[in-house]
């Protein structure tokens, strides 16, 4: 791809105020993962019920997005964080005070919520202020969720070993902060001209692309997921050192995303960058599911598996951009709401097939998952040729800058 990546760090202020609500917004993935065993031996509760945390928080936040264009259209960006942030701050923090697995799983979807709300308005802001273009806004938004998922970990890690509850209160006192932060310092802005309808994201999966690579991405996150929300149980560590392990992980998200996609995608362009990344994120998956009860080989793993997932955040991130003719807040939250059944469902199925197979054959099928996303991806190799393109004009200053209307919808899991 011609031309040059601008610098994604000379940005007004408002753009990294957002930043840093979203990097703390980030650190409540991490932040949950490494007590996952804890919740499990503490709650008397099984692995499969307690990855019912990630698939009552993503499914809800799937749902959530189908409406977020609609809410932000209605009542504006700085709203719509603000309303996202008192979300997350109640729910994280009654997650914490429940007694039971069965309440939590229900705070967490009402987390999930305010997640939506949150996510889908940041990165809007983030693009409507940037100063680098929309491919700079994108990547300051991927070193955002890099670092929240890096951080979150190592947090999550040290307060698990206080108390399993320590996390969550943390992630309620954190957005407390992003949401002083974010009341103080970003301004409003104006309400887009035109207001969104409720279906207008189901509308745009009719688009031919857009749905196409959607369904990739659900494949892929159902590989992400597995690992994510059922790797923990394998590993058999302390909450501080699981908080290691995926803070290393994160560090490679954070990386690959700002520095290693855009040059891959330079050198390579779009189709073949993403082709071998899934690829070698799928050989990653089969090197944890065959080494699944090896902790040496099972740790080097999923900390590597960050480098596939920091270059498939950034690219696929912009590819949904370019590819669909429609607005890109609608083409987002459609995306967003398939690619997020993916990832809600993989760790409750990995933790089912574990009790009814072995605990080897979740990731191989996680693995298979994204094999089968790749295929789809190649059926549509000509429009992602012409994503490449366009991006290329709008990053050497050909096309004239799209007007963003505050009411994007994306994800920290791109």
């Amino acid at each position: 791809m011609s031309g040059t990546v601008a610098s994604p760090f000379r940005q007004p202020r408002a753009v990294f105020a957002v930043a840093f609500a979203c990097v703390v917004s980030f650190m409540g993935i991490g932040l949950v993962d490494p007590i996952l065993p804890a919740i499990s031996h503490e709650l008397r509760a099984s692995p499969s019920e307690v990855t019912l945390l990630f698939t009552s928080y993503l499914m809800v936040t799937a749902v959530a997005m189908l409406i977020t264009n609609w809410v932000s259209s209605r009542l504006g960006a700085k709203r719509t964080l603000i309303a996202g942030l008192v979300l997350i701050v109640i729910f994280s923090g009654l997650a914490g005070a429940s007694p039971s697995i069965s309440a939590i799983i229900g705070f967490r979807a009402g987390w999930g919520v305010g997640n939506a709300l949150f996510i889908a308005t940041s990165l809007a802001v983030i693009v409507a202020s940037a100063s680098g273009g929309f491919a700079g806004a994108v990547v300051l938004y991927e070193t955002a969720l890099g670092l929240g998922i890096a951080i979150g970990p190592l947090l999550g890690g040290v307060l698990g070993e206080i108390s399993w509850r320590g996390p969550f209160f943390g992630v309620s006192a954190l957005m407390a902060i992003a949401l002083i932060a974010t009341i103080v310092l970003v301004q409003p802005t104006p309400l887009p001209a035109k207001k969104t309808g409720l279906s207008a994201p189901l509308k745009a999966l009719r688009h031919r692309g857009l749905l196409t690579l959607s369904l990739t991405a659900l494949c892929y996150n159902w590989g992400f997921f597995t690992v994510l929300g059922y790797a923990p149980f394998p590993m058999n560590l302390s909450p501080i050192k699981l908080g290691l392990v995926f803070t290393g992980w994160g560090m490679l998200v954070a990386i690959f995303a700002v520095f290693g996609a855009p040059r891959l995608q330079a050198r390579f362009g779009i189709a073949a960058t993403m082709y071998a990344n899934l690829a070698a994120f799928a050989a990653t998956i089969a090197v944890i599911a065959t080494w699944t009860t090896d902790r040496s080989v099972l740790i080097p793993a999923v900390i590597a598996s960050g480098i596939f997932i920091g270059v498939n955040n950034t690219i696929t991130t912009q590819a949904v951009m370019t590819i669909a003719p429609v607005e890109r807040p609608v083409a987002s939250a459609a995306y967003s709401f398939v690619r997020f059944i993916g990832g809600g469902l993989a760790p409750y199925v990995a933790g089912r097939l574990v009790l009814r197979v072995n605990i080897h054959f979740p990731f191989y099928l996680a693995a298979g998952a994204v094999v089968v996303g790749i295929l789809i991806l190649t059926t549509v190799h000509k429009a992602l040729g012409v994503a490449e393109r366009a991006q290329a004009q709008e990053v050497a200053g050909s096309l004239p800058a799209q007007p963003e209307p505050v009411a994007l919808a994306t994800s920290p899991l791109s």
